[in-house]
C-alpha cells in the first residue's frame, strides 16, 4: 500500500479516531488498528471507488468490534472517566473561537449509534449516502437518526439559539 494514502487521509483518519474515542491512548489505538486492517485488506480495494469511504467504514466497524469486546468483558473497561473525555473535548479546537463545548459534551451522551450517525454527517462532512454505505443501514434510516439525535440536542441544551442545525 502506497504511502500516500497515509499522507492523503492520515489526518482526517485521526480526527475521527478523537471523536470517537474516550481518550488519546484509545484514539491512538484505534489508529493503527484501521491501518493495519487497510493494509491487510488494501486487495479487496475497489479503485474505482473513493478511498476514504472505504477507510471510514473499517475505522468504524474496527471502533464497533472494540465497543462489543469491551461490553463482553466488564471487568476490561479501557474508556476513562466523563472528566477524562470532557477534557479532551474542551481541548479540540472550536471553529471560530466559539465555544462548542457543550455540544460537544451533549453529542458525547447520544446513544452511540445517533452518536456515530452525527461525527461522520456533521463532522466528517459526509452525505446521507455515504453515512448509510458506512454504517450499512438505509439512508432513510440515516436521516431518521440525525432527525432523532437533533431533537435530543435540543431538549439537552439550554442555549440553543446559537447552534445551527
Amino acid at each position: 500500500m502506497p504511502d500516500q494514502y497515509i499522507r492523503d487521509y492520515g489526518k482526517r483518519l485521526y480526527g475521527l479516531c478523537i471523536f470517537l474515542c474516550a481518550n488519546s491512548c484509545e484514539a491512538d489505538d484505534l489508529y493503527q488498528e484501521t491501518w493495519l486492517k487497510v493494509v491487510k485488506n488494501f486487495s479487496k480495494y475497489d479503485s474505482s471507488k473513493d478511498f476514504e469511504p472505504w477507510l471510514t467504514t473499517i475505522c468504524v466497524n474496527t471502533y464497533r468490534n472494540t465497543l462489543r469486546r469491551i461490553a463482553r468483558s466488564p471487568l476490561f473497561n479501557t474508556f476513562s472517566t466523563t472528566e477524562e473525555k470532557e477534557e479532551l473535548l474542551h481541548s479540540v479546537p472550536a471553529p471560530e473561537g466559539k465555544d462548542y463545548s457543550a455540544l460537544y459534551s451533549a453529542i458525547d451522551q447520544l446513544p452511540e449509534k445517533l452518536r456515530l450517525t452525527v461525527i461522520l454527517f456533521y463532522f466528517r462532512d459526509m452525505d446521507t449516502e455515504a453515512v448509510a454505505s458506512v454504517l450499512g443501514i438505509p439512508p432513510g434510516t440515516v436521516k431518521s437518526r440525525l432527525n432523532k439525535a437533533r431533537n435530543l440536542l435540543k431538549e439537552v441544551l439550554t442555549d440553543e439559539t446559537d447552534l445551527q442545525f
